[in-house]
């Protein structure tokens, strides 16, 4: 992650502008004063760089929450942000901040926005869940022209190196997209996909809440598949393999096929080492026969409230409530240079929270700097937060 290391840190008069890129407002965590957030601008990447004081130093690096790709926005803001503060930087890994040149047109990646928005018309389209190094997204899409392809990776060295690829080949089919997919899923159309891969995911054999793979994942495959689409997942992960196995069985009405050491057309590196280890590799496929109805309306994420007492917020932090359908973690709070709250939450369903900020003062609140994803359990999530917000 792109970082410096600075002698001291020092407060600047906001908003303020460096090179293009824009500092609007710093917060300060009120329970922990050894953190502070910096609302910045490039172009229309809204996020947050984050300064941690350490002994006899302070870190300035990017906010995980509000990451953007490709890492270039990050290294940017960080050396501009020390520029216009004047800091003493006394160690870095940012050895260079300048744009690739295959990023000068970023058309490719896409931010969760943009689908939740407006989700682009397409005739045909296919989703990879993980693509990490990407040689099986790319080589699909070189070798499906008149097909689309969304790519989904939280790694962001992946996100960059598959953005170059794209650039180098030419390839117009191709959207990425670093974000949960499991969020993602909710914004798809109903009916419009005919593959779905899951290739090699990571099996989080201590951790099995966080695998891709589960019921609701299963239930948005279904209704995002055309008829004869197919969910497919391939693991060298015995572990993987038996819980989706047991998970997909689970259906009432289910067309399953199952190959055990089936080569595909492509292979990934992981895979070719795999083989070399005489790792078994398995193919679930989950076969879609049915058409789903269409997705409902697009929810309202606005905060309409009576009066915002900010004594009763502060109140919150650390909070945790739970209710039927979902939860709402508290977890931080901040004080903002302009005299604001920002805090940060977590919410949503347990096997799948967002991660948010929350900017209030006495007459609005809204959600900083983006909205949740458009799904139907975030809409009732976010009745549950206007109500806790809201003074009895």
């Amino acid at each position: 992650m792109p970082h410096i290391h600075i002698k001291e840190f020092k407060t600047i008069n906001y908003p303020q502008e460096q090179n293009g890129v824009t500092f609007h407002f710093q917060a300060d965590n009120i329970l922990h004063d050894d953190e502070k957030l910096i609302a910045t601008t490039i172009d229309d990447k809204n996020f947050f760089i984050m300064i941690k004081d350490e002994k006899e130093r302070s870190l300035v690096k990017s906010d995980k929450l509000t990451r953007v790709s490709p890492n270039y926005y990050t290294k940017r803001a960080i050396k501009e942000f020390a520029l216009v503060s004047n800091l003493e930087v006394t160690a870095s890994n940012i050895e260079n901040d300048e744009k690739h040149i295959h990023f000068n047109e970023e058309n490719s990646l896409k931010s969760i926005n943009f689908f939740a928005t407006s989700f682009p018309k397409i005739d045909d389209l296919r989703i990879e869940v993980g693509f990490g190094s990407g040689r099986h997204l790319l080589h699909q899409a070189q070798n499906n022209p008149d097909i689309f392809f969304i790519g989904i990776e939280i790694h962001k060295p992946s996100i960059e190196q598959a953005l170059k690829h794209i650039s180098i080949m030419g390839l117009k089919n191709v959207m990425l997209l670093d974000y949960d997919a499991r969020l993602f899923m909710e914004l798809v159309p109903s009916n419009i996909v005919s593959r779905v891969y899951v290739h090699f995911p990571v099996p989080w054999d201590k951790k099995p809440q966080r695998r891709v793979i589960n019921q609701n994942f299963i239930t948005e495959s279904l209704r995002v598949l055309n008829i004869k689409g197919e969910l497919q997942l391939r693991t060298d992960s015995e572990n993987y393999y038996a819980y989706s196995f047991e998970t997909f069985t689970s259906l009432n009405k289910l067309s399953l096929k199952l190959n055990k050491n089936h080569d595909i057309s492509i292979s990934s590196k992981y895979e070719d080492r795999w083989k070399k280890m005489e790792k078994n590799i398995y193919d679930l496929t989950l076969v879609c026969d049915e058409k789903s109805p269409e997705q409902s309306s697009r929810q309202n994420f606005e905060f309409k409230l009576a009066t915002i007492d900010l004594d009763h917020i502060k109140s919150l932090n650390t909070k945790t409530l739970k209710f039927d359908g979902g939860f709402i973690h508290f977890e931080r709070l901040y004080s903002t240079s302009h005299n604001k709250l920002l805090l940060r939450v977590s919410m949503g369903s347990f096997d799948r929270p967002e991660h948010l900020y929350i900017l209030l003062d006495e007459n609005e609140a809204q959600y900083y700097p983006n909205q949740p994803i458009q799904s139907r359990t975030n809409a009732h999530v976010h009745q549950k937060l206007i109500e806790a917000l809201q003074v009895n």
